[in-house]
């Protein structure tokens, strides 16, 4: 069966009425993309030790830096974005998922720039299909879409101009049919003496010539870094995403035109939209608190207006994008209150602290939940309607990226270095 056929048949299980809902998505499935198959942060088929130590890694990879570009994994091989500060060089990197072993590196010129603290050069996450593998990185003057074969040869690239933001690049490529869809969102607000506005759009370009498609302009106000999300309903489809201007809002995937939009947000937009059903819910919020995390309505005909269905201001993500698991959202704040929300009706089932500071989205493997601070605690709970703590400790070095699985491989990036950790 070739990847192709399986991904349809798992698409067409997931069908419910004629609105795509949540299913379980094999281990054997490839993380692709960041958060994982279709960004839901979600796999079956693999048990995730409560607690493990240095001595149970299958291999780990020294990398030379600490990024927050998180890795992907597809065909036994594992792609990232890696920086070289010190030759200020970005770099696309592969090796493969069962040793460790280095496959291939390509360098390109990146001169250093302002960036938040918590922020890195290789900030973004690779999407990967059968053929190519789409990466984006930005600097002051330049934003990079590049593509490449699995074999590290350049395919195609793109640059579509300078980039503005008090905390540089972070979002990340994604890939829905033939269109790789860049989400570039750039700083109006709080510009420094001499700086000028960006100008924000949603990019398509065609996955195997980097040909734009369309191009849609977007309210420039703070930027903003979700990946684009997919709504299916009677055979059409939206692109669905979220800003600080436009709020929630969608488009179409063939031209580019806003089919609605929903002014529900205060703040910058840093986490992934989540489609449940026909909701689409997203966040907002800042290093100061005030997070809000809002579950919109989708419009599903012409004519039909998007209506906010519930707004849960406790616990609500900034930075970390939730994990979805059936109809439940698995929730860390980025002050370390883990909750565990009904996604139709956002009713909280359960919410408690674990502690530390996060920005690595949380994850769920099998019926458990996967949580690593900043400062790498991990917290194993149980992803179910019963809070349980099954293991908490220390992974021994800073962690800003969220970790992948594949085939009962987890891929974690661990201060300096790639780890993989065989589970059951």
């Amino acid at each position: 069966m070739t990847n192709i056929t399986r991904h349809f048949l798992v698409l067409v299980g997931c069908v419910v009425s004629t609105v795509i809902a949540p299913c379980a998505i094999s281990a054997a499935e490839p993380w692709s993309r960041f958060h994982g198959p279709r960004g839901q942060g979600y796999v079956d088929g693999s048990v995730l030790p409560a607690a493990w130590s240095e001595s149970d890694y299958v291999w780990t990879h020294d990398l030379g830096s600490r990024d927050v570009g998180s890795p992907v994994v597809h065909g036994g091989n594992v792609f990232y974005l890696l920086s070289f500060s010190n030759a200020k060089q970005i770099g696309v990197q592969s090796i493969e998922l069962a040793t460790g072993k280095l496959r291939w590196t390509r360098k390109f010129d990146q001169p250093s720039h302002h960036l938040h603290k918590r922020n890195t050069f290789a900030s973004s996450t690779p999407f990967v299909d059968d053929d190519f593998v789409f990466v984006a990185w930005s600097e002051p003057q330049h934003t990079y879409l590049k593509c490449f074969d699995h074999q590290g040869e350049e395919v195609w690239s793109r640059d579509f101009g300078s980039w503005q933001s008090q905390h540089g690049f972070g979002t990340s490529p994604v890939v829905y049919g033939d269109s790789v869809l860049l989400f570039n969102s750039q700083q109006a607000d709080q510009l420094k003496p001499g700086q000028s506005a960006g100008a924000s759009r949603m990019i398509s370009v065609d996955r195997k010539t980097g040909t734009t498609q369309w191009e849609t302009g977007l309210a420039t106000t703070r930027s903003c870094y979700g990946v684009p999300a997919r709504f299916e309903y009677e055979g059409k489809t939206q692109i669905v995403d979220a800003n600080t201007g436009n709020g929630m809002f969608g488009l179409d995937p063939k031209t580019g035109r806003m089919l609605w939009n929903i002014d529900v947000f205060e703040m910058r937009c840093c986490s992934t939209p989540l489609v449940v059903g026909d909701l689409a819910i997203a966040s907002s919020g800042s290093g100061g608190g005030g997070n809000h995390l809002v579950a919109v309505r989708i419009p599903k005909q012409q004519g039909e207006q998007p209506e906010q269905v519930y707004r849960l201001d406790r616990g609500a993500p900034y930075v970390p994008t939730p994990a979805l698991r059936g109809d439940r959202l698995f929730i860390v704040d980025d002050k370390g209150i883990a909750s565990c929300v009904e996604g139709k009706t956002g009713d909280v089932i359960w919410s408690k602290r674990v502690g530390g500071n996060f920005s690595a989205s949380p994850v769920v493997i099998g019926d458990r939940l996967l949580l690593i601070s900043l400062d790498g605690k991990a917290t194993v709970l149980n992803a179910g309607d019963d809070y349980r703590q099954l293991g908490s400790f220390s992974l021994g070095a800073p962690v800003g990226a969220t970790p992948a699985l594949v085939d009962g491989y987890l891929v974690l990036r661990v201060g300096e270095r790639l780890v993989c950790l065989r589970t059951k």
